[in-house]
């Protein structure tokens, strides 16, 4: 026992292997989660568990086949005990295996293909944020409760767009006056406003995160579209509106967090993040702050043995921290039990 404590300080660091988006018009998702990351490391003293940690940044520059590369590195060269991070769905459909098959635990700190939180689900793969549908599932029961009987919906042409319309329709019994898919790059939006303006519908429902929805956003005004209710999620929030302005006034988003939600947890993060970084943090962030402090509380549950998978599983799944959403616990399929709004 007297031994224990100084065994401990003098183990090799933990190493992470954080996954983001730092290159090109969506880099400022991959910032926030960088940098909510950061935020998380200080509070914990840079330590899980009282263990030393390490964070490996991974620019993964929305290529799939980049994201692979940099990640195959991280396991076999820096031998990362743990993978976290990723923004976009087609990027973690890319890492996904290569790090579960090394028996990795691989957690992901905002996407959620909905295939991995049913039959891709596995037990080297957690989630704090949510599985892609549930926001937007949340979006169409809002378009549900006010009436809109004709709905237009538009988002990217990758897993999580094709999720976002899934969840959207699940609640939303109306009709779905067209449905359309852009390439993940597009900024330029003049076709499909067009198009909405011939069609006419009660409401637009969009999934654009990032650059794509600054320009969604700008031109919807700018077109004399903003009659039209304008529903979304990722499309109008901290990481879009700074660049947004005036333009976003009136429309609507899901979401499963806000930085005002009162919470004791949630109102140190965003006070000390606005402080070190001098912006707003959006759930990108968020995410990766409760990664952190998850991360921490499964070290700390072990004893920082991290050599037994099926204790640090068993770990991970308790969630013995305090998350900026409040109560936080996760399902059998090891995705967040949550409210959206």
């Amino acid at each position: 026992a007297t031994l224990a404590a100084p065994a401990l300080a003098q183990a090799a660091p933990i190493r992470v292997g954080l996954v983001v988006v730092l290159t090109g018009p969506q880099a400022s998702l991959g910032t926030h989660m960088r940098d909510g990351w950061a935020l998380g490391m200080r509070h914990l003293n840079n330590q899980f568990g009282g263990r030393a940690v390490e964070t490996i940044i991974i620019d993964d520059e929305l290529r799939p086949d980049v994201a692979v590369t940099k990640v195959r590195a991280a396991l076999e060269r820096d031998r990362v005990d743990v993978v976290a991070g990723v923004v976009f769905s087609n990027i973690l459909a890319a890492i996904m295996r290569p790090v579960t098959e090394a028996n990795t635990f691989l957690i992901s700190a905002n996407a959620g293909p909905s295939t991995f939180a049913g039959r891709g689900c596995n037990p080297f793969f957690f989630s704090t944020s949510y599985n892609n549908d549930q926001v937007h599932a949340a979006t169409g029961q809002a378009a549900q409760d006010a009436g809109h009987r004709r709905v237009f919906l538009l988002t990217p042409n990758y897993q999580a767009g094709r999720d976002a319309f899934a969840g959207f329709k699940s609640r939303f019994r109306g009709e779905v006056v067209d449905e359309v898919f852009v390439p993940l790059t597009q900024l330029d939006f003049s076709a499909e406003l067009a198009r909405i303006a011939a069609l006419r519908p009660d409401a637009v429902f969009t999934f654009m995160p990032g650059g794509l929805g600054v320009n969604l956003v700008r031109q919807y005004r700018q077109a004399g579209l903003a009659n039209i209710p304008f529903l979304s999620a990722f499309t109008v929030d901290e990481s879009t509106l700074p660049a947004q302005g005036e333009a976003a006034l009136g429309f609507m988003s899901g979401t499963n967090w806000t930085p005002d939600m009162p919470v004791e947890a949630n109102r140190r993060f965003v006070e000390d993040f606005v402080r070190e970084f001098n912006y707003v943090p959006a759930s990108y962030a968020a995410h990766a702050y409760d990664t952190a402090r998850l991360l921490d509380s499964a070290v700390r549950r072990v004893s920082g043995n991290l050599g037994d998978k099926n204790a640090l599983r068993a770990a991970l799944a308790a969630a013995e921290f305090q998350s900026v959403r409040g109560a936080f616990r996760f399902g059998t399929n090891q995705f967040p039990v949550q409210d959206f709004h």
